[in-house]
């Protein structure tokens, strides 16, 4: 014979037990949205602090990082901005219809309250570190916006277009610890964006088929020319480098040579990410290469490590 307890009916779920899974669901698919993964991108904000020998300064170092931190709540922001007006063209994409706004999961009204506010404190902490990077974060804003916009679909400019994003990232960096940034680290980062946005086309023109409709300009371009003019990018900006490693005034701004012990890790590091387009696939996503990668995340540590040492000891 069951007891009282035993036979009792089990309690129903009550609203708040069916709502949080689902709440904390879409808090993550809206967290996801945002891409932190994407975020290593602004690390490159960090580049005039490392070169210009100020590491060691704790005002500077404070004020790069919340630049960084800056342009990474405006980054978000876009990348909401974008995914949300391209909803209808990434449902029909393999990949980018399981991205949370496509896939229905995440509210127009979550979407632009989240865009407002990402976009809004991102500004705010620009114009808190000074106006003269608010004006550098601006340009960045309208830039991504008019490239999610218009830009994108301009062969070679889209390349381009991403690319500045990355001179800005810089420029701000320098504007941020009162350090002018020198014509060749703006060299060296507009010819490496550049070699990485079309390593990301091509990514794209070889492993997806149906992205030939989602991104119309990608009809304009060809493996082999892709191929053509990353090679030709790609040495250009080992030159480039390497030139800056051995002039007059970084030999005069470091106090030694002994930058240009750097230059091969930047060869391997160039080398290595070709190899990888073409033997593994990889390219369509930068930041996943670097994080996934353990041959190119090392190179990076002791690019870096190698780097400190002839600027600071």
């Amino acid at each position: 014979m069951r007891s009282a307890e035993q036979s009792a009916p089990e309690p129903l779920p009550s609203a708040a037990t069916s709502v949080a899974p689902a709440a904390r669901s879409r808090a993550s698919a809206l967290i996801a949205s945002l891409r932190p993964r994407q975020w290593t991108k602004n690390l490159i904000v960090f580049a005039p602090l490392l070169f210009a020998k100020s590491v060691l300064r704790g005002d500077a170092a404070l004020r790069a990082t919340l630049a960084v931190v800056s342009f990474c709540l405006l980054a978000s922001g876009v990348y909401l901005f974008n995914d949300w007006f391209d909803r209808e063209k990434d449902r029909r994409h393999p990949e980018k219809r399981n991205r949370a706004i496509a896939a229905g999961l995440i509210s127009g009204g979550t979407v632009a309250a989240t865009v407002v506010l990402c976009w809004a404190a991102g500004s705010a902490i620009a114009y808190a570190i000074s106006p003269a990077f608010a004006a550098v974060a601006g340009s960045y804003l309208g830039l991504q916006i008019l490239y999610s916009l218009i830009l994108k679909k301009l062969v070679i400019v889209d390349v381009v277009a991403i690319a500045m994003g990355f001179v800005l990232r810089v420029l701000g960096g320098g504007i941020a610890i009162s350090v002018p940034v020198s014509n060749w680290l703006y060299l060296c980062t507009l010819l490496l964006a550049v070699f990485l946005g079309f390593a990301k086309r091509r990514h794209e023109l070889a492993s997806i088929p149906e992205a030939l409709s989602h991104r119309q300009n990608l009809n304009e371009y060809s493996l082999p020319l892709l191929d053509q003019m990353m090679s030709v990018v790609a040495s250009s900006c080992i030159l480039a480098y390497g030139l800056y490693t051995v002039s007059r005034d970084t030999i005069e701004h470091v106090g030694s040579d002994r930058l240009k012990f750097t230059v091969p890790f930047v060869i391997y590091g160039i080398f290595r990410y070709l190899f990888l387009i073409h033997k593994r696939g990889a390219g369509g996503s930068p930041e996943k290469v670097l994080l996934s990668d353990p041959p190119l995340i090392v190179d990076l540590v002791l690019f870096v490590a190698l780097a400190s040492w002839a600027l600071y000891f």
